[in-house]
């Protein structure tokens, strides 16, 4: 039986179990954190060496400059589609209409305008680590990134039999990191059914139908975002979409039931390769890199937030927020951690842009765990869909590979 259909059972046993066992089904819960602390343990190695074997794999360092280019103006294009989507979805179905927040402007924090802007430049700012060991040992995956991306490129300068030996070293270290991860992904199905089981267990069934239109408007947007991809395979490649949503089923089940990015990042990278027919430059390259600043799923929820408690509050937005909530919300979702719940870290920067208290993310917690299942699958798959883009556009493509068992 296929992995993807193995995470599904776990999800629907989950289900079962946490309305059996109820809040006894925490005791289930260890054994979803299991998984996430392996997945933690691997994903900074993998990151690493897999950026440093697809760079050190091409000699053209032109190629490997116009694949980032490309890669990066693809991510920042998906990430404003899914805000807009936010926007438009949230403004038509007003999913903050009936619901009544009246915050005290006394017991509001005071939230100086040049606040974002320090934020923004902390962002910024925060791409480049000021210790690349510290940045592996706190998992902060963007410098990582970065430091990968600077080690790779200055090795590819150093045109010696010792450098190359070295690129052979990364490029072994590479494989063996792939083979951990393929027996790490094995208990998947495991930490499925236990995180479900969780979640139903505490929080019950009701945790469903909590602040339903909310969560109704961010599927439907989700929804939307996801034709996207399928429209910007086929404009961009020219081939059908119908085989990558088919073989994606694998890593969209394993980012559904675990809620991270980084946690189906391995897999995909995996499906892309054996399954997609990317090359290893592009899946090793473009898929970390947009797990690190590619959140569609995160631009989406954040805008939808936005115009939700603008409505709850009976603010009304001017066309200059609107602008706020696009440059805050692309910012944001490339600032997001790409774990469990990410996105609470950073809507605040969003709402205290355009005047709106912070405090009501306390509202949307409870539920933020339903949307972000579906929120990182929609990321995962934009980052598949952007690389595998990119790696048609430089001729890569094996597209036998691509319509195969189809």
């Amino acid at each position: 039986m296929k992995l993807w259909k193995k995470v599904l059972i776990g999800l629907v046993l989950g289900v079962i179990l946490g309305v059996v066992l109820k809040e006894d089904a925490a005791y289930l819960k260890p054994f979803g954190d299991l998984f996430i602390r392996l997945i933690k343990m691997i994903i900074v190695p993998l990151i690493f060496f897999a950026i440093i074997s697809g760079i050190t794999s091409v000699n053209d360092s032109k190629a490997l400059g116009r694949v980032g280019i490309k890669a990066t103006a693809a991510y920042l294009i998906t990430t404003l589609f899914a805000i807009s989507i936010g926007l438009i979805v949230g403004t038509i179905f007003e999913p903050g209409s009936g619901v009544i927040l009246n915050f005290s402007g006394e017991n509001l924090p005071s939230i100086p305008k040049d606040t974002n802007v320090a934020k923004i430049i902390e962002i910024i700012l925060n791409i480049v680590p000021e210790n690349a060991i510290d940045a592996m040992a706190q998992g902060v995956v963007l410098q990582v990134v970065f430091f990968a991306l600077f080690t790779g490129i200055t090795l590819n300068t150093l045109d010696n039999e010792s450098s190359k030996r070295l690129a052979s070293i990364f490029q072994l270290l590479s494989a063996m990191v792939f083979k951990m991860v393929h027996f790490i992904v094995q208990l998947s199905p495991i930490a499925a059914c236990a995180l479900t089981a969780w979640i139903i267990g505490t929080q019950g069934l009701e945790v469903l139908t909590k602040l339903i239109k909310l969560v109704s408007c961010a599927y439907i947007a989700f929804g939307v975002q996801y034709l996207i991809f399928g429209l910007l395979i086929f404009f961009w490649t020219r081939m059908s979409p119908m085989p990558f949503f088919k073989k994606s089923l694998e890593y969209q089940a394993l980012a559904f039931s675990t809620s991270s990015s980084k946690a189906a990042l391995p897999t995909t990278i995996r499906v892309c390769q054996e399954r997609l027919g990317i090359s290893s430059l592009s899946s090793s390259f473009v898929l970390p890199l947009g797990a690190s600043i590619n959140m569609d799923g995160i631009a989406i929820y954040i805008s939808l937030c936005a115009l939700f408690f603008a409505q709850a509050t009976g603010k009304v937005l001017e066309p200059s927020d609107y602008g706020y909530i696009i440059l805050t919300g692309t910012l944001g979702s490339i600032g997001g951690a790409g774990i469990p719940s990410g996105t609470i870290v950073m809507l605040p920067m969003v709402l205290g842009s355009i005047g709106l208290p912070i405090e009501g993310i306390a509202l949307i917690a409870g539920i933020d765990r339903i949307i972000d299942m579906m929120r990182t699958t929609i990321s995962i798959t934009g980052d598949a869909a952007v690389a595998l883009c990119v790696d048609h556009s430089e001729g890569l493509l094996d597209k036998d590979k691509y319509y195969e068992d189809i």
